[in-house]
């Protein structure tokens, strides 16, 4: 039997997940974020990607490939920096593929059981609906 391909994700997407609450830039958002997440949670391989992934794909803010979710270049480099973040915070590097509960766990036992959440991403525009 072929293994799946694994959907890509963005290291802090796995923050996003935890406190997703049907909320977010759009309809076609969160309705795709509602998807991502189900199938994320039937535990398929993802690969940690520092650039746009599934969950991306439906936002009004992607425009090419680039965030745009900031005024100016700084929307591209805040979603990186909290993608670095975690992927520092959870001893993992960008390529890494591994199961999708086994990242979350990693990141619930290396982030949020540590209070570490707003060191990453404190500055974002939903960071109240994670507090």
């Amino acid at each position: 039997m072929e293994k799946p391909n694994p959907f890509p994700l963005r290291p802090h997407h796995g923050l996003c997940l935890s406190f997703y609450q049907g909320k977010g830039y759009s309809e076609a958002f969160t309705d795709n974020m509602t998807r991502m997440q189900k199938q994320l949670l039937l535990d398929p391989p993802v690969e940690l990607r520092v650039e746009p992934d599934c969950i991306c794909h439906a936002c009004p803010n992607n425009q090419g490939g680039a965030c745009t979710s900031l005024t100016g270049p700084e929307g591209m480099e805040k979603a990186r920096r909290y993608d670095r973040a975690v992927l520092k915070l959870c001893d993992l590097k960008e390529g890494d593929v591994l199961s999708f509960l086994e990242f979350d766990k990693i990141v619930k036992n290396r982030i949020l059981d540590r209070n570490l959440r707003e060191e990453v991403c404190g500055d974002c525009q939903w960071t109240a609906l994670c507090r």
